[in-house]
């Protein structure tokens, strides 16, 4: 009897787990939409687009620290399929499992920025990227691809030499309709400067550069791109003091709408070219 009862308290208790746990959100609803998501991966950028006809873009892959939170938002989401891949630049906290994701899916392009680093995580991404024989498309201010009446435009960067990697950042706006999503990876103001001397950049969407950086995020930069939302990509504590109080206290002064991974969780956006809606 007590085997029984012992039993059935399990059932009960596993269940009660996966209820918890589901969010109800099914991808394969949405078609006709533009899905974006800010995958919490802890101290680090992934940033994941179903386009209206269902094609999958990533956008950076989290650090290899934290590989478990990018299965549970793989599996959490149910997403079978990367099409597209961007790997902003050769920093681990953005390119960590660039290689789990090339070797696990059928990756048909990826584009990165022109610059190398010698880094075992770096060697294992170039190693995945050979393996399945894809070609590396340059990511630079003026490239572009479109999938489904989606436009993912390059903005940066915008010359081939920098002093700090973080201004090599594959710089993304993506447009659809009226709608847009600039996403700046860790490009700081020095890009950001470059960029508004030669590109429109006004956006509903921001994804904050560098995690909320002091260093990036000026406020010429913001007046130029006035979003309605700011996504701000961070691990809870962590080392670096992101978001700085610096940035958070601009975008709260510019009555932006803040959304932090760290505190929010994955973050997701539900765009039909017109509108856009915050999921809850």
């Amino acid at each position: 009897m007590k085997k029984i009862i012992w039993f059935v308290l399990l059932i009960a208790s596993l269940f009660l787990v996966n209820a918890c746990s589901y969010t109800g959100f099914d991808i394969s609803n949405f078609n006709g939409k533009l899905v974006f998501f800010a995958a919490d991966v802890g101290q680090g950028d992934c940033l994941f687009i179903k386009t209206p006809g269902d094609n999958y873009v990533m956008i950076d892959s989290g650090s290899q620290n934290e590989e478990n939170k990018l299965k549970y938002f793989l599996n959490e989401y149910n997403i079978k399929r990367i099409d597209y891949v961007v790997a902003t630049h050769p920093h681990e906290d953005h390119i960590g499992n660039m290689d789990y994701i090339i070797k696990n899916f059928d990756v048909k392009k990826i584009y990165m920025p022109k610059v190398t680093t010698n880094t075992k995580t770096f060697a294992n991404m170039m190693e995945a990227i050979k393996e399945k024989g894809l070609k590396i498309n340059t990511a630079k201010a003026g490239v572009n691809f479109q999938l489904d009446g989606v436009e993912f435009k390059f903005l940066a960067p915008n010359r081939n030499y920098y002093e700090d990697l973080n201004n090599y950042s594959a710089v993304l706006m993506v447009s659809y309709g009226q709608n847009k999503i600039l996403l700046m990876g860790d490009a700081e103001k020095l890009s950001e400067d470059e960029i508004i001397k030669k590109f429109d950049v006004k956006a509903d969407i921001l994804k904050v550069g560098h995690h909320g950086s002091s260093s990036s995020t000026g406020s010429k930069f913001l007046k130029e791109v006035k979003p309605s939302y700011a996504i701000i990509s961070c691990g809870k504590n962590n080392d670096y003091g992101h978001p700085h109080r610096e940035t958070i206290s601009l975008l709260k002064n510019n009555n932006i709408n803040i959304l932090r991974t760290d505190v929010d969780g994955t973050v997701i956006f539900l765009l039909d070219g017109q509108k856009v809606e915050l999921y809850r």
